[in-house]
C-alpha cells in the first residue's frame, strides 16, 4: 500500500470524528472519500496530510510510520476546496511558492511551472492574479501548485464544491484524465454520489466516523454492505414490506428480493428498489404491480424521472424509464399508472440508518 491510515481514532471534545478507521490507498490509486457531512471524511484526511494528530491510531507510508511528522516533512499536495490561491501573488508565483520555500534553485523553478502551467493549457496566464481567473482555472491552478514540489501524495478535500455543475463535471473528467497519466496517488473527499463513481478508482464510503463499505464503484453501488449504503448511493425507494411464509409482501404485491432466502414466519423489513428497477405501464396486466397517480414528470436528462403516489400505501414512488419509452407511453401529470418491482434488496431489519 503506497499510504495506510490504521485504526485512526478523534475526538474533539465530546464528537466522535472518527472510531478506529482504517483506509488503504495503493500506490498510483485514486481513492474517494465519500459520506455524508459529518461523517469524518475531511478529518481523516487531514490526518493523512500531517494537520491534525490522531488520538489513536497510525499513519504509514511505503511501510514507513509517519504519524507524527509534520505535513511539511511528509511531502504531501493537498487542494483545498476554495482553492486557497495567494491573490496577491501572480499564477505563475503561485505555483512557484512551494518550490521556493523548498529552495529549489531559478531555473529548476521556471522550468517546472512552465512544464505544469503547459500540462494545464494554462501558461497564457502565468502573469494574471487569482481575481482574473474562473473558477475552474483556480482550481486548476491549485492542482498544479499541490504537484509541483513533486509530492508522494495528492490530497483533495472536496476539489469541486465550490464550483457550478457544468464546470465540475468538466474538471471531473480533466481530474481522471490527469490521474490516468501521472498516476499520483490521491484521496479526494466527497459527498457526491456522481462525483466518486466517476473519477474514483475504489470508493471508501463513510458514515458517523466509521467506514462501512470499501471497494470499486460498481461493487459498492451493486452489492451494497448494508442499508446505510444502499440510501446513500442516489436515489432509492424504501418500501415497508411484510414477511410471510418465505415472501416478501407489500400488501398483496411479491416483492423480487435478489440473493435472500427468506425464513417462513412472520415479521416486517424494509425493503430497497431504485428507481431504474421499476417498470411502468398503464395496464398494470402484470397483475404483481401498484397502482398510482403520476403526480410528477422531469423529462430533463438522459432518463425520465417520473413520481407516483400510492395512495393504498401513502407511498410516493419514484420510477426512472427511458425518454423513449417516455414518448411511446405519452404520459401526463394526473394520469393513473401501474409500477411493477422487477429486483428488490433487503437488509437485516435490525440495521439502522
Amino acid at each position: 500500500m503506497s499510504i495506510c491510515a490504521r485504526n485512526v481514532s478523534k475526538r474533539f471534545g465530546q464528537f466522535v470524528a472518527l472510531d478506529a478507521v482504517t483506509v488503504d490507498a495503493p500506490t498510483g490509486a485514486l481513492v474517494a472519500l465519500l459520506g455524508p457531512s459529518g461523517s469524518g471524511k475531511t478529518t481523516l484526511l487531514r490526518i493523512i496530510a500531517g494537520l491534525e494528530v490522531p488520538d489513536a491510531g497510525t499513519v504509514t507510508y511505503l511501510d514507513d510510520d509517519i504519524t507524527r511528522q509534520s505535513a511539511r516533512e511528509r511531502n504531501v499536495g493537498f487542494v483545498f476546496q476554495h482553492y486557497a490561491l495567494f491573490r496577491h501573488m501572480t499564477v505563475f508565483e503561485n505555483v512557484a511558492f512551494g518550490l521556493r520555500v523548498r529552495h529549489w534553485k531559478e531555473p529548476r523553478i521556471r522550468d517546472r511551472v512552465n512544464e505544469l502551467l503547459h500540462l494545464v493549457r494554462l501558461e497564457n496566464m502565468a502573469d494574471r492574479y487569482p481575481s482574473q481567473l474562473s473558477g475552474g482555472q483556480k482550481q486548476r491552478i491549485a492542482l498544479i501548485r499541490a504537484l509541483a514540489p513533486e509530492p508522494k501524495v495528492i490530497l483533495l478535500d472536496e476539489p469541486f464544491g465550490a464550483l457550478d455543475a457544468k464546470v465540475r463535471t468538466e474538471l471531473r473528467t480533466w481530474l481522471r484524465r490527469f490521474h490516468d497519466e501521472f498516476h499520483v496517488t490521491s484521496l479526494f473527499v466527497t459527498h457526491d454520489q456522481e462525483e466518486a463513481f466517476e473519477v474514483a478508482d475504489r470508493v471508501v464510503v463513510m458514515n458517523h466516523g466509521k467506514v462501512e463499505q470499501v471497494g470499486t464503484p460498481a461493487d459498492v453501488f451493486e452489492r451494497p454492505a448494508n442499508a446505510f449504503v444502499m440510501d446513500f448511493l442516489g436515489n432509492v425507494n424504501v418500501f415497508p414490506a411484510q414477511l410471510k411464509d418465505g415472501r416478501v409482501l407489500l400488501g398483496e404485491i411479491v416483492m423480487p428480493v435478489n440473493g435472500r432466502v427468506v425464513e417462513k414466519g412472520s415479521g416486517t423489513a424494509d425493503v430497497y428498489v431504485r428507481p431504474h428497477e421499476l417498470d411502468l405501464d398503464r395496464t398494470g396486466t402484470s397483475g404483481n404491480c401498484i397502482r398510482g397517480k403520476i403526480i410528477h414528470i422531469n423529462p430533463a436528462g438522459s432518463v425520465v424521472k417520473v413520481r407516483v403516489r400510492a395512495d393504498d400505501f401513502g407511498l410516493v414512488v419514484n420510477v426512472d424509464i427511458s425518454p423513449d419509452k417516455y414518448k411511446l407511453l405519452g404520459l401526463m401529470t394526473g394520469e393513473l399508472v401501474f409500477v411493477s418491482p422487477r429486483a428488490a434488496t433487503m437488509f437485516e431489519p435490525d440495521y439502522a440508518i
